[in-house]
């Protein structure tokens, strides 16, 4: 038989009754003959009841006493389990983080999991016992033997963790939805089961809000090549099964610290083409990437840089070969929107760029890790070369840059993060480019929707265009330790003082964005750089899926959708699996609806979700 690690969230054991209910099950499936461990979180309210507490004794609690805190609500939900497990015969112990052996960085409240000493736990197994582990917190490495926790998803994090470490045939995620959904179903009632998703996939929705699994508890699946499950606690449902690529070898220590970049890939086959000064209203996006999916052109990255007046610029890189044709296609349209009311002869100019190459960090490590586009800036600038376009996702960052620095680029970003060779294929190979487009054509072109309603953007105008600048920006705020999602920088080039200048916008969580405010007014005098706006009323929504991989239209379904409702795109960026459009707040909610319906996502039946 088999090792099998279990997860069960806070409402699965939200109370006496539900715990039992998780006994029973566990019983029967130990009684089939398989090793079992299981990892709980606190139940129900308990962590929020804890935070409330805390905050009524100081606005500001030590975080090391925030940890010693909350540790103790999911040791309740461990020692009633294995009373529940015994109860019904079956033999069980319970053991917090420290005593399995998760050992972390000294980092209190987002420590991350250095190793884990599985000597104990497979003892107790090998009894017979069913072991019952504390998720969410661990022990640190140092002499003093601190108690950690793991930040918010922490459960999933050690669940999966444990997995690895102890060789377990899968892990299951049992949650209060019956697997992974294509949107939240609390927006969209009749939002669709999947049967299976890529970790790529997963990694892309779980960063974007999907709250069903955390993205370190994907990473490190994804890094182990871990089968995981996402099943629901109330029924027997299959649920849904995350997919990961055979794993490269790997140690399990240092498992959430070590390489966090794992492979530096380039294309030196494209070109860019930019509209600039295109109308700022709904549809403009939809016309021109309708007509570029009736020319079935496959459009690599898309921005859409920040407004200035009512006008937006638009640009989109494309593969040298068809180049031309997308040129076309720009100098067709360009007149379309010269002849709105509110346009003028100077608008909507088409610039084309046929020396340009795609260089990319990618690497399931660079989740939740502020530092890691800045050290990519900061490689590239050192090397003396300048970022025309930046792209970014939650396992790849790109920039688009001169031809002829391509070498240099590449030479740069494999010193600055030890990347001897490549796990992943070069897209400037060719073949695994075919590869993709292969495979993404028997997948639906988009697995998921989802919504973001907590970030604030911030712009910062008038940014010298030389290398180094996003790197100084970029730095600074990893310093701060605020992670950023996405970045933009204008195509549009300005000449202040008789420099030229560009404009670099980006979003940040709500809870980081006047500490970001604050960090760039006090670089900006020094950069040379305008204003830093901010933005709070935004929402981001965006589309995830392999398979649009080689399928041209795409994003002009997507923002055709948006057009249709009325709906005006302020931002857009891409990667090879992912398109975010940034929308007005009280308009992100709709967004995601019409865009779910437009890919014909919906499901048969309306999904239940527990109180």
């Amino acid at each position: 038989m088999s090792l099998v690690v279990q997860k069960y969230g806070g409402t699965s054991v939200g109370s006496v009754e539900r715990i039992q209910a998780v006994a029973q099950r566990v019983t029967k499936i130990a009684r089939t003959g398989n090793s079992l461990v299981v990892v709980v979180s606190a139940m129900g309210k308990t962590t929020d009841s804890l935070v409330k507490l805390a905050q009524a004794i100081s606005p500001h609690p030590c975080r090391r006493e925030m940890d010693m805190l909350l540790s103790t609500g999911e040791q309740v939900t461990i020692a009633l389990l294995s009373m529940a497990l015994q109860e019904l015969g079956q033999p069980a112990i319970s053991l917090t983080g420290a005593q399995v052996g998760i050992v972390t960085e000294a980092h209190h409240s987002r420590a991350r999991i250095l190793n884990i000493q599985t000597q104990r736990i497979s003892r107790h197994l090998n009894e017979g016992k069913v072991v019952v582990v504390a998720g969410f917190q661990g022990i640190s490495s140092t002499n003093e033997l601190e108690i950690t926790t793991l930040g918010r998803g922490g459960s999933d994090t050690s669940a999966v963790a444990l997995a690895a470490s102890l060789g377990a045939s899968r892990c299951e995620i049992y949650t209060d939805v019956p697997g992974i959904l294509t949107t939240d179903p609390r927006l969209v009632p009749d939002a669709q089961l999947m049967d299976e998703i890529t970790s790529d996939e997963m990694l892309e929705l779980a960063s974007l809000g999907a709250k069903v699994l955390h993205p370190r508890a994907v990473e490190i699946a994804r890094n182990y090549g871990l089968p995981l499950v996402v099943l629901s606690s109330w029924t027997d449902e299959p649920g849904t099964f995350v997919v990961s690529p055979a794993p490269q070898p790997r140690s399990l220590e240092g498992m959430e610290i070590s390489q966090s970049v794992t492979a530096v890939e380039f294309d030196n086959n494209q070109g860019k083409v930019a509209l600039l000064r295109v109308p700022d209203y709904p549809g403009v996006a939809a016309q021109l990437f309708g007509e570029i999916a009736r020319q079935e052109l496959d459009v690599d990255l898309i921005i859409q840089s920040i407004h200035e007046s009512n006008t937006n610029d638009i640009a989109f890189t494309v593969n040298s070969g068809i180049l031309k044709r997308a040129e076309a296609v720009a100098e067709a349209i360009a007149p379309v929107f010269r002849s709105q009311p509110t346009a003028n002869p100077q608008e909507a100019e088409v610039m084309v760029d046929r020396h340009i190459a795609k260089v990319s960090i990618a690497g399931a490590g660079m989740i939740g890790r502020p530092g890691i586009a800045a050290e990519m800036f900061t490689a590239l600038a050192t090397a003396g070369v300048n970022i025309q376009m930046i792209s970014t996702s939650e396992v790849k960052v790109s920039c688009v840059i001169d031809s002829q620095d391509c070498d240099q680029a590449i030479a740069a970003l494999c010193q600055a993060f030890k990347v001897a060779s490549s796990p992943i294929h070069l897209l400037a190979a060719g073949e695994a480019k075919d590869t993709a487009v292969s495979i993404a054509k028997f997948q639906p072109a988009v697995r998921g929707v989802a919504l973001d309603l907590n970030q604030a953007r911030l712009a910062i105008r008038f940014v010298p265009d030389r290398p180094g600048m996003a790197a100084r920006v970029f730095g600074l705020l990893a310093e701060r330790n605020i992670s950023v999602d996405m970045i933009i920088q204008s195509q549009r080039c300005r000449v202040v003082k008789g420099f030229p200048t560009r404009d670099i916008a980006f979003t940040v969580s709500q809870v980081d964005a006047e500490a970001a405010q604050m960090a760039l007014q006090e670089l900006a005098p020094i950069l040379g750089c305008g204003e830093i706006l901010l933005n709070r009323e935004i929402a981001k929504v965006s589309i995830v899926g392999a398979g649009m991989v080689g399928q041209p239209g795409v994003a002009a379904q997507m923002f055709a959708a948006l057009a249709e409702h009325q709906i005006n795109i302020q931002m857009i960026t891409t990667s090879e699996i992912k398109i975010s459009c940034v929308v007005d707040q009280d308009q992100g909610v709709m967004a995601l609806q019409v865009i779910h319906q437009a890919f014909g996502l919906a499901g048969n039946k309306k999904i239940q979700v527990p109180a």
